[in-house]
């Protein structure tokens, strides 16, 4: 009690100068929006005061990130008013936004990789000295690292952005927002590249900002992390509010049926395979991230290996040394008995094993490519006539796959940057499945996805094991792990601590394993 005590004494210290004393009173009404042949909202409302944390839930394609935009003053309503403090108007631009104290932790990531941790998050703010106005290092850092001490980082304001992981750019994020005078601070689905332990510091800054009169809104997947810290949770289904909920009222089994209309249950998305014989074996593998540990590691036929562990421990290193994207420093990896002597992408996809990789945007996908052209980019061997691509072929492959996958596109020809992350995620999945591989690595499966696509996705993954498909998951999310897995291998410092079976899977257990 007496280390909480301190810790919220800090954060208010810490907070302080850079909280406005004006409560923000903000009010949407009838907010539409309309693009050509969508409507993104219909008539949506919502309301929020300093002081209060307010969840904002939805599957994707509910109105979140169109309602957020139009917070932001990125896009422009077709119908409603905003009610800000005692002014109403029709519509705000971002610099109207900022002025108003209104700031934004986003989940796509907008890093500069040439400026350190402290340029980036003072970008366009950044204190100046002297008749020529040369930048303040001391007073930029002065102001940074306090902030960075606060969120518990691992790095300080004078590191280069460029060598900071996902989930450290992540907080840095969350930094820039936090050095901002902000009334309101909208985290879009802020805790999805974070640990556990980074996830618990960021709800602990939610509520010394509640504390302290700022409104905060969190849009989040991660239903527990809701039903922990707001005080209210507002509901959009289908660009409308689908309803709202006390804390009381806000258990996951409402919020979900309020969001899709049914429950997701543990038995829709889990259900033990029967194991066969091992389709992929690793033996004394090292990666260059953690040279001197060993991986040994045995994947089944027909099951769900989950692969756990907090940042840091080494688990998309090794997928990506299994890939053949990172060479491997030392050990052997044999796929359904036969050793996978080269060190390469195409011999690891020759052999049979696949990778669903964590940031989908950048190493998935092509992404102001076609859904189509994505599906059969690494499939045109088979798709090829001579010189030419089998135009009938590709589109035939196509069809199937979104047919297979319920993918949710206008046409085949629409570029993937326009879908929803779930959607994404299953073209993804399409490309490869189109290979019929026999190991498939998924790197964060349903990391900013909502929870509808979770369940298909959980249960396509359930529907290949049973198929005879070797899977191994790597996930920061501990119901995941813990819902999904056949069983799950732990990792610390680039090494396996422990594997443990169905039976003996609790959270418990895993962090145990974890920080060994």
């Amino acid at each position: 009690m007496r280390w909480q005590s301190c810790r919220a004494a800090y954060i208010n210290m810490t907070l302080g100068f850079r909280v406005s004393s004006q409560k923000i009173n903000l009010a949407l009404s009838g907010i539409t929006k309309v693009y050509p042949g969508v409507v993104a909202l219909e008539d949506v409302s919502l309301a929020i005061c300093g002081g209060e944390i307010v969840g904002l839930i939805g599957e994707n394609g509910a109105g979140k990130s169109t309602l957020m935009k139009v917070l932001g003053g990125t896009i422009s309503p077709n119908g409603g008013a905003i009610r800000i403090d005692n002014e109403t108007m029709g519509a705000l631009t971002p610099r109207e936004a900022t002025d108003l104290g209104i700031a934004f932790v986003h989940q796509e990531l907008n890093t500069f990789s040439n400026l350190d941790v402290a340029g980036n998050i003072l970008l366009g703010r950044e204190p100046r000295k002297g008749a020529l106005g040369s930048l303040d290092r001391k007073a930029m850092l002065r102001e940074v690292q306090p902030i960075l001490e606060l969120l518990g980082t691992r790095f300080g304001a004078e590191d280069s952005a460029a060598d900071l992981s996902l989930a450290d750019q992540q907080l840095m994020e969350i930094a820039k927002a936090l050095s901002m005078k902000a009334r309101l601070v909208i985290f879009d689905e802020p805790t999805s590249s974070l640990t556990l332990s980074e996830t618990e510091r960021l709800l602990d800054v939610m509520k010394q900002l509640r504390a302290d009169g700022v409104a905060v809104l969190f849009i989040s997947h991660r239903l527990g992390e809701i039903t922990d810290v707001a005080d209210r949770v507002v509901v959009l289904r289908d660009g409308q509010n689908a309803g709202e909920l006390s804390r009381r009222e806000a258990t996951k089994d409402r919020m979900v049926e309020l969001m899709i209309g049914r429950n997701i249950g543990r038995d829709e998305s889990r259900g033990f395979g029967s194991r066969g014989e091992a389709i992929l074996e690793l033996r004394s593998v090292r990666t260059s991230a953690h040279p001197s540990a060993i991986v040994d590691l045995t994947i089944h036929k027909g099951e769900i290996l989950g692969l756990a562990g907090l940042v840091g421990a080494g688990r998309s290193e090794l997928a990506r040394v299994i890939f053949g994207v990172d060479a491997r420093q030392g050990g052997e990896i044999s796929v359904d008995g036969l050793a996978l002597t080269a060190n390469s992408v195409a011999a690891a996809i020759a052999a049979g094993i696949c990778l669903v990789p964590e940031n989908r945007k950048e190493e998935g996908l092509v992404i102001d490519f076609t859904v189509l052209d994505n599906i059969s980019l690494p499939n045109l061997g088979r798709l090829r006539r001579g010189w030419l691509v089998d135009r009938v072929a590709e589109r035939s492959l196509g069809l199937t796959s979104q047919d297979k996958l319920a993918i949710k596109t206008p046409t085949l020809d629409t570029a993937v940057v326009s879908l929803s992350g779930g959607n994404q995620q299953k073209v993804v999945l399409a490309k490869w499945l189109a290979m019929e591989p026999s190991v498939i690595i998924m790197d964060e499966p349903t990391r900013g996805i909502d929870v509808g696509a979770k369940g298909e996705v959980y249960a396509l993954m359930r529907a290949l094991a049973d198929s005879g498909v070797g899977i191994l998951m790597i996930s920061s999310d501990m119901e995941e792990v813990i819902g999904v897995s056949d069983r799950v291998a732990v990792m610390s410092a680039g090494r396996v601590t422990g594997i443990l079976p169905a039976e003996d899977l609790t959270e418990e257990n895993v962090l145990r394993l974890a920080v060994e």
